[in-house]
């Protein structure tokens, strides 16, 4: 992957992006958006960086000062060990020192900072009319009644709590009010499959589920409660009966009336108990019939109108388990593949305070934005722990991009003054294909730092979301991290690192990166190879949920030595870091070694190409040959005239080896809810397979007929 290259036609959109690119690389920011005292230049950028990996007991024990420890670290503030041939792979930060992450996000923050009145959330629901806020005592009152509400079900230190629910204030209550009694959360995506929430319900012998009756998703209505019920009646069959579940009346909110009193539930979208203000009623909706078991179902607003005020934290080691959550392997078979991340409470909340502090360039005046789901890792970092760690306000969104139209997220941004906003590849390039109008529209003056996340972003959608989202005068975090890793591992410093668009940048602090061959020797200056982390940092996951083996053989086993990624990486000739994708998604023609990420980079730079993926299909000259998959912008044919402006292209921007053998129209591509593409799925249509495996997570599953119906004629 590099960058664009200019193609050369006066005024065309192409010589307007190429001359952006030539404006980004040598950006500075304008007085507004340099970055604040905390911000290092990058040359004290390269030198704290030195010092994090060269001392890092020194560099993470003067940050661990700014939080609150019940006892301090009684021995090693490190220990650890990352070769397998030397014994067990083990990382203990600052083990025997007792906090309580709850308490460092918001009593610390209402008490010490004195700033319990600040906004903790806006509330952004899925109709724009739906709206409230919640301030960090507001917040820190709710979390310690729903804790007397667990403690009275039974929920103790160590006990695992699945939470399946949509991005309502509720949710951070929940997860906030586990980690106050020390109990692990297992936050399951409101838009899994029933399947999918039993199998982590077993996984880790939840004893209790939290959920929701109901919501809208955009115009779909997601009966939650039902797939809740079904979820829970399997586990009954497999012999394991969860003993509560605790509702909230979600979609079913103007039922419960109005009151002036603060006890009943966090403040939401509707007039309800604590609610500041008068709210818009919602257009008129279909409410669904709940189902309810009177065995286990309570209602949460019952039960918080019964709950004391004040709960005292569990004081836990920092080397106890914060929460687990579920990543899903390429085998498509759940069961096999399911793999529970656990994070622990202190390295964690240093690692998540400290990244979105520097990476975002955090003022105290800030709006701050992530658009991911909090059943997702970034949801965990940069929604909640994250930003609350740093006494932030932040928004909580329900809906989606798209939803009452594609100019959702730019009205949402110009109605709460966002100033840092963070988003997916995906999302972007969503929105590129309807222009540029629904950006512009809206003002977005208060946009000082765009960041991305999730898998790397193509330059030509950088250069979009640079040129039109930022006006050009926004420095952007293009962010490459993992469930595994807790926050961001490769990613620039608004107003420090110089950007390349499309690269990850520089390591974050406490970050040793190294790049191997095959033969797991590290390779210097400019190569291309295995990415692999050479020390720990205090974010890192320090098991696989019941299953150590199997995280000492995921992540530890190849390259003996090294915390092993999975993704394949190239630097460059100034240091730059530029993730190629997964390694299974490089491709071996004719034995060159072939990015699927660098291919589907050269198909979107053609003004016709909204997002495309590119997987291998066996080919009985060259062992592997690239099938393409693209989704047209609206207005353009697919066409063959198309096919070869798209082969030359490649041609042109990688090489003739990288010629695609297949291009197919992808009017829609299978992606799972978050927004990432299921290539599996896609080798899996190429090959004309019809054995999917597990295709419960897919958004949209009737675009895999569309594509199988429409796949092109291959030889094997």
């Amino acid at each position: 992957m590099g960058l664009p290259e200019e193609r050369g036609r006066t005024g065309s959109r192409e010589q307007e992006e190429a001359g952006a690119q030539s404006r980004v690389q040598s950006w500075s920011p304008p007085p507004e958006v340099t970055r604040s005292a905390h911000v290092p230049s990058l040359q004290r950028y390269r030198e704290l960086h030195r010092r994090s990996v060269e001392e890092p007991r020194e560099f993470w024990g003067d940050i661990a000062k700014e939080f609150y420890w019940k006892t301090s670290c009684p021995g090693p503030f490190l220990q650890y060990n990352f070769d397998v041939t030397k014994g067990k792979i083990f990382i203990e930060w600052m083990k025997g020192a007792t906090t309580n992450i709850c308490y460092n996000v918001l009593d610390r923050i209402v008490h010490e900072k004195k700033l319990g009145d600040k906004i903790a959330f806006y509330w952004e629901g899925n109709e724009p009319e739906e709206t409230t806020q919640i301030t960090y005592r507001e917040l820190l009152m709710q979390v310690c009644r729903f804790s007397n509400v667990l403690q009275k079900q039974g929920i103790r230190k160590g006990d695992r709590v699945a939470i399946y629910m949509p991005m309502i204030p509720e949710l951070v209550v929940a997860m906030l009010a586990c980690a106050r009694l020390g109990a692990l959360h297992s936050i399951v995506f409101a838009g899994f499959s029933a399947e999918s929430l039993c199998e982590r319900i077993l996984d880790s012998s939840c004893s209790l589920l939290i959920t929701t009756d109901a919501f809208y998703r955009g115009e779909k209505l997601v009966n939650l409660k039902e797939l809740a019920d079904e979820a829970l009646e399997k586990c009954r069959e497999k012999g394991f009966p969860v003993r509560c579940c605790i509702v909230v009346k979600h979609l079913g909110r103007a039922e419960m009336g109005t009151s002036d009193s603060p006890s009943q539930s966090p403040p939401i979208k509707r007039p309800c108990p604590d609610v500041q203000g008068k709210l818009k009623e919602k257009p008129k909706r279909i409410w669904p019939q709940i189902s309810w078991n009177q065995e286990i179902d309570l209602w949460w607003h019952e039960l918080m109108q019964k709950a004391e005020d004040e709960c005292e934290p569990e004081w836990c080691d920092a080397e106890d388990p914060l929460f687990i959550l579920y990543t899903s392997g390429s085998t498509g078979k759940p069961k096999a593949s399911i793999c529970g991340v656990v994070h622990t409470v202190g390295g964690y909340m240093l690692y998540v305070a400290t990244t979105f502090k520097y990476v975002f360039d955090f003022h105290p005046e800030d709006v701050f934005w992530c658009t991911a789901d909090i059943g997702w890792i970034t949801g965990h970092s940069y929604v909640t722990y994250g930003p609350l760690a740093n006494g932030a306000t932040s928004v909580l969104f329900e809906g989606i991009p798209t939803y009452p139209d594609v100019s959702r997220l730019w009205s949402i941004v110009d109605k709460y003054k966002v100033t840092k906003f963070y988003t997916a590849p995906t999302a972007i390039r969503l929105l590129m294909k309807f222009g540029d109008e629904p950006v512009t529209r809206h003002s977005r003056a208060s946009l000082q730092v765009l960041g991305t996340v999730g898998e790397p972003i193509n330059p030509e959608a950088w250069l979009w979301y640079h040129r039109v989202v930022g006006a050009q005068r926004c420095s952007i975090v293009d962010t490459f991290w993992q469930t595994e890793t807790g926050g961001h591992m490769l990613t620039p410093l608004p107003g420090a690192t110089p950007m390349k668009p499309g690269s990850a940048t520089f390591p974050f602090f406490g970050v040793s990166p190294a790049i191997l061959n095959e033969s797991g020797e590290e390779l210097e200056g400019e190569a291309e190879g295995y990415l692999v982390f050479k020390q720990p940092w205090p974010g890192i996951m320090r098991t696989v949920y019941g299953n150590h083996e199997r995280f000492e053989a995921t992540y530890f086993k190849k390259f003996p030595g090294y915390y092993v990624t999975g993704d394949g990486c190239r630097r460059d000739q100034d240091g730059y870091y530029w993730i190629t994708g997964r390694i299974d998604d490089m491709l071996n023609v004719s034995g060159h070694l072939l990015s699927t990420a660098e291919v589907e980079s050269a198909l979107v730079e053609h003004e016709a190409i909204a997002e495309a993926a590119v997987v291998g299909h066996p080919h009985p000259v060259k062992g592997e040959c690239l099938y393409c998959f693209v989704t047209l912008c609206d207005g353009y044919i697919f066409s063959p005239t198309l096919i070869e402006e798209l082969k030359k292209q490649i041609r042109e921007k990688i090489g003739p080896i990288a010629t695609p053998d297949y291009i197919q129209n992808a009017p829609g591509l299978p992606k799972t809810r978050s927004g990432k593409i299921m290539r599996r799925v896609l080798r899996k249509i190429a090959q004309n397979d019809h054995d999917l495996g597990d295709t419960s997570t897919v958004a949209d599953p009737t675009v895999i007929s569309q594509l199988f119906n429409h796949r092109c004629l291959t030889i094997q």
